[in-house]
């Protein structure tokens, strides 16, 4: 059976992370014209409402409408984790497959430096890349990026090394095929798959560290409608108005929810011994 089949007959877990994953894309597209207000719209005299058919979800600081940027969140979320995950798995394919390809004093310096990267905590190297360059959206891609590959290369360095001695390589080898050829032709296609849930995996944890960046004043630039800046913003009222960091917090939740269980999904169909179960 195949990954994609067992895939598509997994439990309720994938077809809620899928639903998820559909959902959050599709807010972040379309959050323009699914948006009751402007992001810049203010209200001074609804301020702090609770939910009400004009507000539903009710209004923050300066009467600013909460689903509005609710969904303008889920936007720059995607927008944050979407090319921090890119940037991360091409630099770290990158130089994952060509320590694992070559070997030697290569092989020994990339993995010192992962072994390095490591060694601190990213979402610390990420609040100090942040706070020296300021709070922007580049800046916040590029801390998490930088946190980011390691994890990519050590995975690609380890499917290279279990694959690079196959007979197809070897043949392809013979036929006088480059490394660059066979790392791009033979030995990157037949580790997709564990570099795909990888990705997706990576994804929540993107989400997660973008928000935190935004809650300490790190990550986005003030104004800029985030998830985190919003719960930021609702723990001030918490007393007086609670709705402000918990429609946020719930979509974070679940957001982070539905692609830990599609990523749980992914890794279970590409494991064959999980095909009868």
């Amino acid at each position: 059976m195949s990954a994609a089949h067992r895939f598509r007959l997994h439990s309720w877990g994938a077809r809620f992370g899928l639903a998820v994953a559909c959902v959050w894309v599709f807010t972040a597209l379309f959050a323009p014209w699914l948006s009751p207000h402007s992001p810049d719209a203010i209200d001074l005299t609804r301020e702090l409402s609770p939910p009400t058919s004009g507000h539903l979800l009710g209004t923050g600081e300066n009467g600013i409408d909460v689903l509005t940027h609710v969904l303008y969140g889920a936007r720059v979320s995607l927008e944050v984790s979407f090319f921090a995950v890119v940037l991360s798995a091409a630099v770290g394919i990158t130089l994952g497959g060509i320590a694992g390809y070559a070997g030697g004093l290569v092989d020994e310096a990339l993995m010192r430096l992962v072994d390095v990267l490591l060694a601190f905590p990213g979402i610390l190297l990420a609040l100090f890349i942040t706070s020296v360059l300021g709070p922007s959206l580049a800046n916040v891609v590029f801390a998490l990026s930088f946190t980011g590959w390691t994890g990519y290369a050590r995975l690609t360095r380890g499917q290279v090394l279990t694959l690079r001695e196959r007979d197809y390589v070897q043949a392809a080898r013979a036929l006088g095929s480059g490394p660059g050829r066979i790392l791009v032709r033979h030995l990157l296609p037949n580790a997709a798959g564990p570099l795909l849930v990888q990705a997706t995996f990576a994804l929540p944890g993107a989400i997660v560290a973008e928000a935190s960046l935004s809650f300490l004043g790190l990550g986005v630039p003030p104004g800029t409608p985030s998830w985190g800046a919003l719960v930021d913003q609702g723990t001030q009222y918490l007393l007086v108005a609670p709705h402000v960091a918990l429609f946020p917090g719930i979509a974070l939740a679940l957001t982070v929810l539905g692609f830990n269980l599609l990523g749980d999904a992914l890794r279970d169909a590409m494991d064959p011994r999980h095909e009868g179960r």
